[in-house]
C-alpha cells in the first residue's frame, strides 16, 4: 500500500502468510495510523517467494546470495525504509516460518561477518506480536527473535506492542484504542 509522499518512509510488513487475517488487520491499522506523519508501504510476507537458505557461506565472502528470488525486493525496500514496522503472530511460540526464512535469507546483511551488505544508516524498527493465548510469554520471544534480527541489521529497536487474545480479525477492533496509542510513538 502506497501513501502520500513524504520526508520519511515507513514499511510495515505482515510477517504471517494469511493475507487477511487478524495479524493484517492489525498491520493495516498501523499503516492507517502511519500515513499522516510517512509514506508508507505495506507488504506480506507470503507475497513473496523466498528460497530456502542454503547454508553455503558464500554470502560470506560476497556479501550476495547465490540464489535469485524475491529476497533483494524485500532487503530494496528496508533500504527504502526508515521505520520498519513488523507484526507477526505466534506460530508455536515463535515467528511464522516464512518471515523465519526470510531472516536466514538476510545473511549476506548480517554484521557479524566482512564483506556485508548494508542498508541505509539510520533506521528504527518496532515489532508488534499478537498470540491468541493469554500469556505474554510467546509475545516476548517474538520480540527477542524480531529485535535481534534488527540488530544485526543495524536497525535500532525502538519500540514493541504485545498483543494477547487475539485469534481472528474480530478480536482485533476492540484493541485498536491500544494499537493506534503505541503507533503514536512511531
Amino acid at each position: 500500500m502506497a501513501s502520500r509522499a513524504s520526508e520519511m518512509n515507513a514499511l510495515v510488513i505482515n510477517c504471517s502468510p494469511v493475507r487477511d487475517g487478524a495479524t493484517a488487520e492489525i498491520a493495516k491499522i498501523v499503516s492507517d495510523c502511519l500515513v499522516e506523519r510517512y509514506a508508507v508501504r505495506g507488504i506480506c510476507i507470503d507475497d513473496f517467494q523466498i528460497s530456502y537458505c542454503r547454508g553455503c557461506r558464500t554470502c560470506h565472502q560476497t556479501a550476495q546470495c547465490v540464489q535469485r528470488d524475491d529476497v533483494e525486493k524485500i532487503m530494496d525496500l528496508f533500504d527504502w525504509a526508515d521505520v520498519i514496522v513488523s507484526v507477526s503472530p505466534s506460530y508455536w511460540a515463535d515467528i511464522p516460518g516464512q518471515f523465519k526464512v526470510f531472516i536466514d535469507r538476510c545473511t549476506p546483511w548480517c554484521n557479524t561477518h566482512e564483506p556485508h551488505a548494508t542498508l541505509r544508516s539510520g533506521k528504527k524498527g518496532y515489532v508488534v506480536a499478537l498470540r491468541t493465548g493469554t500469556s505474554m510469554r510467546e509475545c516476548q520471544h517474538i520480540f527477542d527473535t524480531i529485535e535481534h534480527f534488527y540488530g544485526h541489521m543495524e536497525i535500532q529497536c525502538c519500540g514493541r506492542l504485545g498483543l494477547c487474545g487475539i485469534e481472528y480479525k474480530d478480536a482485533v477492533e476492540p484493541r485498536r484504542d491500544e494499537i493506534v496509542a503505541f503507533c503514536s510513538g512511531i
